[in-house]
């Protein structure tokens, strides 16, 4: 069909190059004319084709239509009219000139919303359905008949760009170029509409959009954002027209204190918070305000409304002024009607758009990865001279957001001052737990008090799961682009890199880590892992599925990898920073907010993290961190209704009990790595030296605090004497003695337990070698130990001991397939290993052996690369690789037929 494009902006570009790719024929473009000397973007795309461009400032001059301008658009032969967002007004004598007359577009569902500001009334009347028209023109006002209509909801706090861009503009495009396949196919409706529901309701201009003050909140909502961004609702504050932007309902009041505002007219001062201004309805419930806008086209945050003349002109260095130069060849790329940009061009002023906006931050991100810019830090620094200051600002971390605040213990420790937080995390902001409730934190190695943490209760962990789930839905992280989420955890990775020392030795005075071990495995994999992660955020994807229903249509099925939204993570004692790392990083990876709880004995790694993870860029509310009891936090966090996910390192215990409340609160999705007793089994055939080595690492590593621990070590019995007398060898000393290989038990929490631990041994006839009991010197040592003669029905044979003691069995020369079911004979099946220098052995050993990981010929070599979990009692679910991020996605199936 030969089809004539009257209209102009994106809208028309679009629904041109779809209706040229459903291959009809363009006659003619008809478009506004170049606006300071830039072409719209209809014009630009039909110029690049070739096809004709006219560019009428009017079609009539007093009621009279101009036979010239008939004339050309009657030569383009076109046998329909398509009017694309189209502003002017076109007459009759084109209108119905072509065989199938003319279509036209309308962000409503008719007959509601006639006329030129539709968009805007759906949302001041508060409309719960929107949508838009597609209908035949006649000589009314929006009041041709019917050919096709489509619904949305209307979100409670959409506003004219958020509803436009979700749905008016990408399913416009398509039912625009579905219409004119209907006409085509001879198929088109013409449905007349009614007069039940007609409404019309003027076109918003600047003076007709001021603010009436005596409605409710929820109506005062519906006008801010009824009016966001064009034209703006305003009112008048100290004797100027101030415009507000970014309006939300809030359910709770004032959110935080601040200073009033007297607003004339208002039922009460408004009130400026650090989130914004918060507005009263006369039913005196309250809405948000996020930006404000003054007469002179300067924006700024609401919140910063009292100081925000108070920011002086930073200095710029030598690398900002060439970042200053590159930015000038950039705003003079966009305004190519000026002939130079200087600190006073305005950007708006000087002919930019909306997309114009957009183009800008991507320049800028393009230039330089760590500055981060919204569209609406360009509505706010309109001057090149403004928004050069304000890239510099965020560039040197001063970027006007609120400063972090954080109240700092330091301690002179291992020849550094390290500065620890102490209080909860929530939304972005170090704060006092309800009731301001504390309890101390003891440095294990000594048994002194490191400092008073906030212990968190229910009530803090609701706040906390509100942000996170704000943070989600409403917030920047969850509609931001996979790459940028990436760049901001390489950053945070980076910047935990900087702080490797301090964070290492937080490590070892909280939780008793080896310093040297606590520097290359619980910091340096903490942040390998954050690197990876970052690497999967733009690689997250679904495939493509043959299905069987293909007769006699067509079909298409995909799947979709999506964010499961609000994630819990409760992580144990021994590895503190890493844990977190091992679970957070995935789970921010794919797209979630986060609220974790550390085990309460060593909470302050994970506080240290979330000050790094602040400085880094997180968005608030992104990642919350919990100190507090598995009895009143772990519990709250299974429990809560708006969980959607909860990972678990811990007990089997403690697991089976979080998997029910998980189960009965709202079957929220679980992982769990539990509890284990893994084998490792030693031939004869085996490179002695390197077994001794390697199996000493593998139950005293990490002071025996580590989950995949060889539980029990199968030693064959040719070679058991010699191996035993080789253990005693081992190198036990100071945990901040760089030449310390393992530390001492020093976890105050589990002594006791092992010391019965190994009391139950003795008791049941192993032989004890060395060890079995607690050290007499300041703080909570507990002896490497080593059993020998251990049976199978022993206590120590089938429970964890989650500490220094090695189990060590004997086992027949002939006996593979009887070691294999004795080590298989638990209910655990974390990990494994096997020592012998005959292959076939090895691959038969590792097939059989019943448990998520296998180590041959090596143990403890965890990667993140490789997936990390357990079977049965060890719990289900991986960490580690790219199966973790499979934990922290749900898949949607999607089938089109066509």
């Amino acid at each position: 069909m030969k089809i004539a494009v009257i209209g102009q902006s994106l809208f028309g570009q679009e629904v041109y190059k779809a209706l040229k790719n459903d291959g009809h024929t363009l006659v003619g473009v008809f478009t506004i004319p170049d606006k300071d000397g830039k072409a719209d973007p209809l014009a630009t795309e039909a110029e690049k084709d070739g096809v004709a461009v006219f560019k009428f400032p009017r079609w009539r001059v007093k009621g009279q239509v101009i036979p010239e301008v008939v004339d050309q658009y009657k030569a383009t032969g076109a046998e329909l009219n398509v009017l694309a967002f189209c502003s002017q007004y076109i007459p009759m004598e084109v209108i119905d000139h072509p065989k199938h007359g003319s279509i036209i577009y309308h962000p409503s569902i008719l007959p509601r919303h006639r006329g030129a500001s539709a968009i805007n009334w759906t949302l001041i009347h508060g409309d719960k359905k929107g949508g838009f028209t597609v209908f035949w023109a006649d000589d009314g006002l929006d009041t041709g008949p019917i050919l096709l209509q489509r619904e949305c909801d209307v979100e409670p706090n959409d506003t004219v760009n958020t509803i436009y861009k979700r749905f008016l503009f990408p399913e416009g495009i398509k039912g625009t170029v579905e219409a004119v396949r209907l006409i085509a196919e001879g198929k088109a409706p013409r449905i007349i509409q009614p007069q039940e529901g007609a409404t019309y309701e003027c076109i918003q201009k600047k003076e007709n959009a001021k603010i009436d003050w005596n409605q409710s909140a929820e109506a005062l909502h519906n006008w801010i954002r009824g009016n966001d961004k064009v034209p703006g609702a305003w009112t008048e504050i100290d004797g100027q027209k101030v415009t507000f932007f970014g309006s939300s309902l809030l359910d709770s009041g004032v959110t935080g204190k601040g200073q009033p505002l007297e607003i004339p007219g208002a039922s009460q001062p408004g009130i400026v918070t650090k989130s914004g201004l918060v507005l009263f309805g006369n039913d005196s419930k309250t809405l948000l305000v996020k930006n404000m806008q003054f007469e002179d086209g300067k924006m700024i945050a609401a919140g910063q409304y009292f100081s925000s003349g108070s920011s002086a002109t930073v200095e710029l260095t030598e690398e900002e002024k060439t970042f200053a130069a590159h930015m000038k060849v950039v705003w003079h790329g966009i305004l190519t009607n000026l002939d130079s940009i200087g600190d006073s061009t305005d950007f708006f002023k000087s002919g930019a758009s909306s997309m114009d906006v957009v183009r800008l931050v991507e320049e800028v991100k393009g230039r330089v990865s760590t500055c981060q810019l919204q569209n609406e830090d360009i509505y706010m620094n309109t001057t090149f001279h403004d928004f050069i200051q304000m890239c510099v600002r965020k560039l040197r971390g001063e970027d006007g957001e609120e400063e972090l605040i954080v109240d700092y213990v330091e301690k002179e420790v291992n020849n550094m001052t390290i500065k620890m937080p102490h209080q909860l995390f929530i939304n972005g902001e170090f704060v006092n737990s309800e009731g301001e409730k504390t309890y101390q934190t003891i440095n294990p190695t000594d048994g002194t008090a490191i400092c008073e943490v906030s212990l968190a209760q229910v009530s803090d962990v609701d706040k906390a799961v509100a942000a996170a789930k704000e943070a989600f839905e409403e917030g920047e992280w969850g509609k931001m682009n996979p790459r940028d989420r990436g760049r901001l955890m390489y950053n945070l990775a980076e910047l935990m890199e900087q702080h490797q020392e301090e964070l290492a030795t937080i490590e070892a005075i909280d939780s008793g880590a080896v310093y040297t071990l606590a520097l290359k495995t619980h910091v340096g994999m903490s942040i390998q892992t954050f690197r990876y992660f970052a690497g999967w955020c733009d690689k997250i994807q679904g495939s493509t599925i043959p299905i069987n229903q293909a007769r006699p249509n067509r079909n298409l099925t995909f799947t979709k990898k999506e964010p499961i939204g609000v994630c819990a993570i409760v992580i144990p004692w021994n590895y503190p920073l890493m844990m977190l790392a091992w679970k957070t990083a995935a789970c921010l990876a794919a797209g979630n907010t986060v609220v974790l709880k550390p085990a309460q004995v060593t909470p302050l790694t994970s506080l240290k993290f979330a000050e790094l993870a602040a400085r880094a860029g997180i968005p608030k509310g992104v990642i919350n961190i919990l100190p507090g009891s598995g009895t009143v936090v772990g519990q709250r966090l299974s429990d809560h209704p708006d969980v959607r996910k909860l990972g678990f390192t811990g007990s089997t215990e403690i697991g089976k009990h979080i998997m029910k409340s998980c189960a009965v609160s709202n079957v929220k999705k679980v992982s769990l790595e539990l509890g284990g007793k893994s084998p490792l089994i030693i031939f004869s055939d085996c490179d002695l030296d390197k077994a001794v080595r390697m199996g000493m690492s593998s139950v005293f590593f990490n002071k025996g605090e580590n989950c995949i621990a060889a539980g029990r070590l199968f030693v064959e019995d040719t070679i058991h004497d010699q191996f035993v007398g080789e253990v005693k060898k081992m190198k036990v000393g100071d945990p901040f003695d760089r030449s310390t290989d393992h530390g001492p038990q020093n976890h105050r929490a589990h002594m006791n337990k092992l010391v019965e631990y190994c009391q139950k041994g003795i008791k049941e006839g192993a032989t004890l070698i060395c060890g079995g009991k607690q050290v007499e010197r300041p703080g909570f040592f507990f002896e490497p130990t080593v059993f020998t003669d251990v049976q199978d029905h022993m206590y120590i044979a089938k429970e964890e001991s989650f500490g220094p003691v090695m189990i060590i069995s004997k086992f027949k020369s002939n006996g593979v397939d009887d070691v294999l079911r004795r080590a298989n004979a638990t209910e655990y099946g974390l990990a494994s290993g096997v020592f012998t220098q005959d292959i076939s052995k090895a691959l038969y050993v590792s097939e059989r052996l019943n448990a998520g990981t296998v180590f041959v010929n090596t143990y403890n070599k965890t990667d993140v690369a490789s997936p990390f979990g357990g079977f049965k009692q060890s719990g289900f679910g991986k960490d580690l690789g790219q199966e973790a991020l499979n934990e922290y996605l749900k898949t949607k199936a999607v089938t089109i037929e066509y």
